[in-house]
């Protein structure tokens, strides 16, 4: 980058206990400028900056008491003594007031977290191996400088183009002998480890933490081993820790659980709980399996050293490279022993329809730009989102729901969208609407108000559905001529401080305002006057059927959808759009298809939030359990979407 590192004394902190012969630490203002904010936590903002023309990653940490100054010159102190190519690199920092700054190598999103989750990106194994020896070697680089990360996770590792990882965030990386001083301190001023001493030192990601730090000993070495393993485990099953369904002691251990901090932290230490290990049936060696459960051990003694798992790491990945050289066939065997040929069957993947329509539709002349009626002015209150999803079929033999989460609808980091999708008559619609609702989204150009942009979004995914409807019928590849598949929605679109959500048909949003339920939707139902007259009048029969009203030949209950071309225009694609702005009361969102709300009431769904990890993968998935149980007779989707940092989940102080 060839900045001027100011010569010999100069080059030092405020305060003169940061210095570095390589890394510059007084910063002409004029030398950097930071542009938007990428990622906002409770204690930093990282922004896309310049520095020396060159595009970079500023971290900005709030610094509200002189404890956080304390912790800022630590950290910087830490990193300037660190360089390692698997480790996000300091390169410059601002040590001076009234901008504390720090400046890392930029990557492009997303973290190794939302590569997993919301691109739900699945790595053979051979990558995930890879990515392991390089995690491993940068680590074990740490432990020999004798510093502890002690919060290891996927969203802490950034990924490059060629997907080797990166380990970020030390604002809790210690070293050693200092986490072990407080320690010895502590027990000498009391007598005994404190209340203070523990909300100080029991740091880290709670589903991720070892424990023994859940015991409230100290971190080691080892504690950063344990939480590797869980990391790793997590990109070979592309699963959360703790919410997996798949295997069935694991399912009573956890879905029986109320999913408090404290249960959840008891099963872990006490009952010796882990995440659901990955299966070898997906071609995951037994010796990478057995090395994941020796890390994850309840014991730090018999936990490996990061030396010996980087050895166990390079045979098995020999022998990955080996066995991919031998020849495979094309053919399989029966279970009577006799070789078949592999059969094709044409089938129409409408999750490829919605997409490929979407292809066909796109504007070249389009250009982004902010959303019209959401300045770009200073905000007052800015939220800051972390979300998750859970989808199940219940007590359904098929899955008719689709969903979507999309964190970046646009080039403006402050825009995203969330969908479900509940499909009737079969899933074609929901497979279809999940792909085209939100590419329609992504396409509107300047100008265009996010309430137009989720109408139209419905209304062109309605008339894009029933023409490749049309055209299948017509070409043969649909049977049935009577097929008139539908789907409910429901979209969420975050624009800065404002939330827009469209709805069609009893999928439901509710945000929790000030501790109470705040529905952003109504049902549009049959057995709703308004709802009920306007169909009529639109010339479609409302009957009383089995227990309720519901609308034409098909009986439907509900009077808006995407799809159903048969009973159009009655029953229409339109959606109504609630808009609301954001602020410190809002703390999150729920949105979840009628399988949810069928048996759980909006103000149960808060109280189940409440008393759960504040994770919101976990939510999702404790919500859709708590409905299963409840009895409901439907597929179930969740998504739960955080408006602003929980330090509950994330980080225990």
């Amino acid at each position: 980058m060839g900045l001027e590192v100011p010569p010999g004394e100069t080059n030092r902190c405020v305060r003169g206990c940061c210095r570095s012969a390589t890394i510059p630490l007084h910063l002409p203002p004029a030398s950097f400028s930071l542009l938007s904010p990428i990622a906002r936590g409770s204690e930093s903002t990282v922004y896309e900056a310049r520095l020396g023309g060159e595009r970079v990653a500023a971290k900005k940490p709030v610094l509200s008491t002189s404890e956080d100054l304390d912790k800022f010159h630590y950290q910087l102190q830490l990193l300037c003594e660190l360089d390692h190519p698997r480790l996000a690199k300091l390169i410059a920092a601002h040590a001076h007031p009234p901008n504390y700054l720090m400046f890392f190598d930029f990557f492009e999103p997303p973290n190794l977290a939302d590569k997993i989750h919301v691109e739900e990106w699945s790595p053979s194994v051979q990558q995930v191996v890879a990515i392991a020896i390089d995690l491993a070697k940068a680590l074990q680089y740490l432990h020999i400088l004798g510093v502890v990360h002690r919060d290891i996770k996927p969203a802490n590792i950034l990924i490059d183009k060629d997907l080797h990882p990166h380990l970020a965030d030390f604002g809790l990386a210690m070293f050693q002998k200092d986490i072990k001083r407080v320690s010895v301190e502590n027990w000498k001023s009391s007598g005994k480890p404190t209340g203070g001493f523990h909300k100080k030192n029991m740091v880290g990601t709670l589903i991720y933490m070892a424990p023994e730090i859940l015991r409230k000993d100290i971190h080691t070495e080892k504690s950063d081993v344990y939480s590797f393993a869980i990391s790793i485990n997590e990109l070979l099953t592309g699963v959360v820790p703790y919410t997996d369904l798949r295997a069935e002691a694991q399912a009573h251990t956890v879905l029986e659980m109320t999913y408090t901090e404290q249960q959840l932290t008891a099963a872990v230490v006490s009952q010796g709980l882990r995440p659901a290990l990955a299966l070898p049936k997906s071609g995951v060696p037994l010796t990478l399996l057995s090395l994941i459960q020796r890390c994850w051990d309840p014991d730090p003694e018999k936990r490996p050293s990061f030396e010996n798992i980087i050895d166990e790491l390079n045979i098995i990945q020999n022998h990955l490279v080996s066995s991919a050289c031998l020849p495979s066939s094309p053919v399989s065997k029966s279970q009577n022993g006799n070789i078949e040929a592999h059969r094709y069957q044409e089938a129409l993947n409408w999750f490829n329809q919605g997409e490929l329509f979407i292809k066909r539709s796109e504007k070249s002349d389009l250009t982004e730009n902010v959303w019209s009626g959401c300045s770009n002015e200073p905000l007052e209150y800015h939220p800051t989102l972390s979300w998750g999803s859970f989808a199940t079929c219940g007590r359904r033999e098929t899955m008719e729901d689709t969903h979507f989460m999309l964190p970046h609808v646009s080039e403006e980091n402050d825009v995203f969208a969330f969908g479900i999708f509940d499909g009737h008559r079969g899933s074609a619609a929901a497979e279809f609407s999940v792909r085209a609702v939100p590419g329609y989204l992504r396409q509107f150009g300047p100008g265009t108000s996010p309430i137009d942009a989720l109408a139209e979004a419905f209304v062109r995914t309605d008339i894009a559905l029933r023409e490749e409807l049309i055209l299948h019928q017509k070409s043969k590849r649909i049977i049935r001529k009577d097929w008139h598949p539908g789907c409910t929605a429901v979209t969420a679109l975050v624009v800065r401080n404002k939330l827009f959500v469209a709805n069609a048909g009893d999928c439901r949003a509710i945000l929790s305002r000030a501790g109470k339920p705040f529905p952003m939707t109504k049902d549009h139902v049959a057995s709703c006057p308004k709802e009920r007259e306007r169909v009529i009048k639109a010339g479609t029969e409302v009957k009383w059927q089995m227990d309720t009203w519901r609308v034409g030949a098909a009986a439907l209950q509900v009077t808006r959808s995407i799809g159903d071309d048969d009973l159009k225009p009655a029953v229409t694609a339109q959606p109504e759009v609630i808009e609301t702005a954001l602020s410190d009361d809002d703390e999150f969102l729920v949105m979840a298809s009628d399988g949810l709300w069928d048996v759980v009431s909006n103000e149960d769904v808060l109280s189940i939030i409440k008393d759960t990890v504040k994770e919101p993968g976990m939510c999702s998935k404790r919500l859709a359990t708590e409905a299963a149980e409840r009895g409901s007779k439907d597929n179930i989707t969740v998504i739960v979407v955080f408006l602003r940092p929980v330090s509950t989940a994330e980080r225990i102080y």
